[in-house]
């Protein structure tokens, strides 16, 4: 693991929250956390795309970067219902999370159309946040390691290593994610963090793929998290619904970021 990094830690919140909630949030988790110093850390919050503009303008860049769920790989055209980089940019977005288990299980991404949403992203100079993981199917077989470098070597495919400091990657294995998930023990998330590692390392040599960060995602929770951020390789985490209130956010916050200065 890369010396120094800071730690990564934030939330999408999917389809919930209106404008007023978002706003609500942002503004007192900016609140809570102002005595931060953001040298050590980067909070980021990923909110539904009508809110993005109330969001960005309610809180300081500085304090906590607002990030947009999905977008598409062109700049503009005929992609009836798609959000283009030029409308992210103009809200003010500077982090994209792209392939997330929803879109790839629910509405049928595949790891070609990442790549190409990876590759429109790093041209615009947004953050991007690709996501990879597994399907329970895929664990019970035997296979996660292979999914998990395939999804990273077709998804980051024709980046230039020079680009990898706009780069983050996300293990969120789909068993773990959502209402039923089963959270990953913390062995089992540093295992498959540790194959992720290996991989950017044979994709980008070994100073460039040790620089990109990968957080974990899937059911963390108050219980896990401290136990989580202390794991090899993990070096941030990517809350679900656990974050969802401020102040929840905000002890979770507290809690694990000794822990991570501790460990690096």
């Amino acid at each position: 693991m890369t010396k120094n990094r800071k730690l990564l830690i934030g939330t999408n919140t999917k389809m919930y929250k209106t404008i007023a909630q978002t706003v609500d949030f942002l503004t007192c988790l900016h609140k809570l956390t102002s005595d931060i110093d953001r040298k050590q850390i980067e909070i980021f919050v990923i909110p539904s795309f009508t809110t993005l503009e109330n969001a960005r303008k309610c809180v300081p860049k500085s304090s906590i970067t607002i990030g947009a769920q999905n977008m598409c790989w062109e700049d503009e055209g005929q992609f009836t219902g798609e959000i283009s980089p030029l409308m992210l940019k103009e809200v003010g977005v500077d982090l994209v999370e792209i392939g997330h288990s929803e879109r790839r299980h629910v509405f049928h991404e595949t790891n070609l159309e990442e790549n190409k949403k990876i590759l429109c992203a790093l041209r615009h100079n947004f953050t991007g946040l690709l996501c990879i993981g597994e399907t329970l199917e895929e664990k019970n077989y035997g296979i996660s390691d292979e999914v998990l470098r395939t999804q990273l070597k077709i998804g980051l495919c024709g980046v230039n290593p020079e680009q990898v400091h706009h780069l983050w990657v996300a293990y969120e294995p789909v068993w773990a994610i959502g209402v039923n998930g089963i959270p990953a023990s913390k062995e089992y998330a540093s295992e498959k963090h540790g194959v992720i590692r290996k991989t950017l390392v044979e994709l980008f040599g070994k100073e460039k793929g040790n620089e990109i960060p990968i957080l974990y995602g899937g059911s963390v929770n108050p219980e896990n998290a401290s136990e989580l951020i202390q794991m090899p390789e993990i070096d941030g985490l990517f809350i679900g619904r656990s974050a969802w209130q401020a102040d929840n956010f905000n002890k979770i916050i507290r809690e694990v970021l000794p822990l991570f200065q501790k460990k690096n």
